[in-house]
């Protein structure tokens, strides 16, 4: 994905997205990493299910985990993207 940039039309105006985030997964084994959790319902697709399902078959692992650790790195990320555009703006107002 290239980190040009790409507008969005809004209702109040378009959103420019500068800032791109890599679509870099973690692969099945490191998803099947065991976390502290919290219990929650959530629906999924079946597709998504089956594939977990399987990829947690061949690892030996809980699909519920690696559907977890998913979450938990995409979380991550944009976490680590947020804190760069602040760092980035707050130097912005520096050189003002």
């Amino acid at each position: 994905m290239s980190k040009s940039k790409e507008t969005v039309k809004h209702a109040n105006g378009p959103i420019e997205y500068r800032d791109r985030v890599p679509d870099e997964l973690p692969s099945p084994r490191e998803l099947a990493e065991a976390e502290e959790s919290v219990k929650v319902t959530l629906s999924l697709s079946k597709h998504s299910v089956e594939y977990f399902k399987k990829t947690a078959l061949i690892n030996n692992a809980s699909y519920q985990k690696m559907i977890r650790r998913l979450l938990d790195e995409y979380v991550q990320r944009q976490e680590q993207a947020a804190q760069e555009r602040i760092r980035r703006m707050l130097a912005e107002q520096g050189e003002r």
